[in-house]
């Protein structure tokens, strides 16, 4: 066997044009070795060799048309995905790899690809479980940018109520951090115990277990009972069947870009709101200030007229203006002091000639 040796992805990557690739960890989980996340950790790993060069960082990109990508030694083939919906039942556990050799998901599936199940339940939990070796459909299902949405029947111990149900919308403060459920609502009532209808958008571990023990109710039961658009339906607990194609376009469409837009807009604090908020702020930056616009309405209080008072006596009936003086003159009057004023300038010029 050939010796292995170490590259940096700019080695790896330089044969082809980067737009003719994909990344390392995208191609793993496209060809079903795990999910996204694990495939780096295989990488970070020193496991994974491009052309014999071992890659141990990430953002290499590769051309699987052409280059040969080896896990443990092992050429990387390219199988034909698969999608199975399983009703996994209590007392079996949802990880590949379990040290104390208890029954597995993919234990329940005779098949000889490599399969590996989206997202986990608890070993006490059973309900709807999607497993496929399609790597990239699991990453984008169960990453919190997309938000989609896990629907859970759960029996819980005593009687909830109103307020509780409120304390469960609004937020419960676990250890790393607030926990809220997307939607919460009553199905029945029973004497001893209560039946929810649960709707999370996050995959935190055994989180609804977590948040009702916080509010004083312990979970009886707890069935997944759809992932998205999938639902379980009447399918038997440990049995399993395909996809049928209608099924896997609504759960592609759940992990649309715009749909995750959609659905990290909705509600306060969302991940899309902070991300619009920040694209508002940007274009306000960088248009420029608007000029507060002046008010263009008059005081109502009127200013004091400049008009000087109108000499002319107003026609018998008619209306005065609001500027024109109130009392004018009398006529008679006007020509008494008029005359007055002619006869003393007389007296005062014939004394002037006189002297």
């Amino acid at each position: 066997m050939a010796p292995r040796s170490r590259s940096n992805p700019a080695s790896a990557a330089s044969l082809e044009p980067v737009s003719q690739k994909e990344r390392l960890q995208k191609v793993l989980a496209a060809a079903g070795i795990s999910s996204r996340r694990d495939c780096e950790e295989l990488i970070r790993d020193g496991r994974v060799e491009v052309d014999r060069q071992v890659i141990t960082e990430m953002g290499a990109r590769v051309d699987p048309a052409r280059h040969e990508i080896r896990v443990d030694g092992v050429v990387l083939p390219r199988p034909k995905l698969v999608y199975y919906v399983l009703n996994k039942p209590t007392g079996v556990v949802s990880t590949n790899r379990d040290p104390d050799g208890r029954p597995r998901v993919i234990d329940l599936l005779p098949s000889d690809q490599r399969l590996f199940p989206v997202g986990r339940l608890d070993r006490n939990s059973d309900g709807l479980m999607l497993v496929t070796n399609d790597g990239e459909l699991a990453n984008q299902l169960t990453h919190p940018k997309y938000g989609v949405e896990k629907t859970y029947a759960a029996r819980v111990a005593g009687d909830m109520s109103p307020e509780t149900l409120q304390s469960l919308r609004q937020g419960v403060r676990l250890a790393e951090g607030l926990a809220k459920v997307t939607s919460v609502r009553v199905k029945r009532r029973h004497k001893q115990s209560t039946d929810l209808e649960i709707v999370l958008r996050e995959g935190r571990n055994r989180e609804i277990r977590r948040i009702l023990a916080r509010v004083g109710h312990k979970v009886v039961k707890l069935t997944r009972i759809a992932m998205g658009t999938l639902r379980l339906g009447d399918l038997p607990s440990g049995a399993y069947r395909p996809l049928t194609q209608h099924e896997l376009r609504g759960l592609r469409q759940c992990v649309q870009p715009e749909r995750a837009e959609e659905r990290g807009s909705g509600g306060a604090g969302g991940r899309g709101s902070r991300r619009k908020l920040k694209q508002l702020k940007a274009s306000a930056e960088a248009s420029p200030a608007a000029k507060p616009k002046s008010s263009t309405r008059k005081s109502s209080t009127r200013k004091p007229s400049t008009r000087k008072p109108s000499t002319q006596v107003p026609r018998k009936g008619a209306v005065l203006d609001y500027d024109d003086p109130p009392n004018q003159p009398d006529t008679k009057d006007q020509e008494r002091r008029s005359g007055k004023r002619q006869s003393g300038r007389k007296t005062r010029r014939g004394s002037q000639k006189e002297s």
